[in-house]
């Protein structure tokens, strides 16, 4: 895209980021509790994954144009955590209703506050690095939207091996004028494992990675055109959201809006109008912290396979994931091979790491006083 297709700085539309952070990350119990969620558990560096997903557009979005999207319980210790985070930044819902609520609150509010506003919306739940590779592609889907604000874009992941845990977006035609932008064919939900394979060999898709920019304005009337209920309840929302009476008409409104994906409800209908492109995210590392073994993979490995951020005294072990956030309690193992060890002042976790994903659904079974 040559530079004359750009926007003056000065007619440039307003740029926004949003972070999507409700998700109450069950996977990752015990350090994954009601009272502190997966995106406020410290990973690299001792940041949680909401710093980071906050910190990423550092020198590209201002800290009074980036918002929070959370469920409304959690603004006490997002707001600690994010201490430039302002009150009207934070759009708290009632109660968790999937991404098309929470994706087309955020449109919404945006669109009345400011017409002209294009939003980055990005996810707490994954590790990016290094940032200025993503902040220069973001910057290059800003610009594809900004050229026309009629599309959406999305970023894609290059897939390392045959994932079946992670929904894949099919490459179209490279867009004319942009650095490397394509529409997008087609997305797919997730796939078994011999479709998982023969999308990784034909080498035309990505992973989907759940971010997108879009102008707030043309995210709100695709909304209104393919769920029309969802939208008259959002404008409701909207309309009241800076005014006295935002808290009653969340907790009235929020409710009755359909819970569904952003990606079923939006994006495949709109990729089947030729609306969507996508943007690769290359020469990165890009890790979707969803389960024990990805959280892992935040720690370094020794020798022998094991990756510790705990006290962990060990003879002749193997394999081991062994962490904890207690500094006061010692971890020991005497010839265990490929364990999961998770340790919390109040509750242990033991399990192979092939049952990682099994968590979610012990978490469901954990005695209400240690959920």
């Amino acid at each position: 895209m040559n530079a004359s297709s750009h926007p003056a700085p000065e007619t440039r539309p307003h740029r926004y980021s949003a972070v999507i952070a409700g998700g109450s990350g069950t996977r990752l119990w015990p350090f994954s509790r009601r009272a502190r969620p997966k995106q406020l558990i410290p990973v690299a560096g001792g940041r949680s994954l909401l710093e980071l997903a906050w910190h990423r557009v550092d020198g590209a979005i201002p800290e009074t144009q980036r918002i929070v999207c959370a469920t409304e319980s959690f603004r006490a210790p997002i707001c600690e955590t994010l201490p430039t985070l302002t009150d009207e930044n934070f759009l708290g819902e009632p109660l968790g209703r999937d991404t098309l609520a929470a994706v087309g609150l955020i449109a919404h509010v945006l669109a009345a506050r400011d017409p002209r506003a294009v939003v980055a919306i990005l996810t707490a739940d994954h590790v990016i690095e290094p940032a200025d590779i993503f902040r220069a592609r973001l910057e290059d889907a800003f610009r594809v939207v900004e050229s026309d604000r009629t599309k959406i874009a999305t970023f894609g992941i290059a897939p390392t091996h045959a994932a079946t845990g992670y929904g894949y977006i099919e490459r179209g035609a490279a867009i004319a004028g942009a650095n490397r932008a394509f529409t997008v064919a087609r997305f797919h939900e997730k796939p078994n494992r011999a479709r998982a394979e023969e999308y990784l060999a034909q080498g035309s898709f990505a992973w989907n990675s759940g971010m997108f920019v879009f102008a707030a304005n043309t995210l709100r009337e695709a909304i209104a055109r393919l769920d029309p209920a969802c939208a008259a309840g959002l404008s409701e929302i909207a309309a009241a959201y800076d005014t006295p009476a935002r808290d009653d008409t969340l907790a009235r409104v929020y409710p009755t809006l359909p819970k569904r994906s952003i990606d079923v409800a939006v994006m495949e209908p709109e990729a089947a109008r030729g609306t969507v492109c996508m943007l690769p995210l290359e020469g990165l590392v890009w890790l979707d912290v969803g389960s024990w073994t990805s959280f892992a993979e935040t720690v370094a490995a020794d020798d022998a396979g094991n990756r510790s951020n705990a006290h962990w005294c060990d003879l002749d072990s193997r394999g081991m994931t062994v962490i904890s956030d207690d500094p006061s309690h010692l971890i020991a193992t005497v010839g265990c091979n490929n364990l999961v060890i998770v340790h919390t002042k109040d509750a242990t976790l033991v399990c192979p790491p092939s049952d990682v994903e099994r968590v979610k659904a012990l978490a469901d079974r954990v005695p209400e006083e240690w959920r």
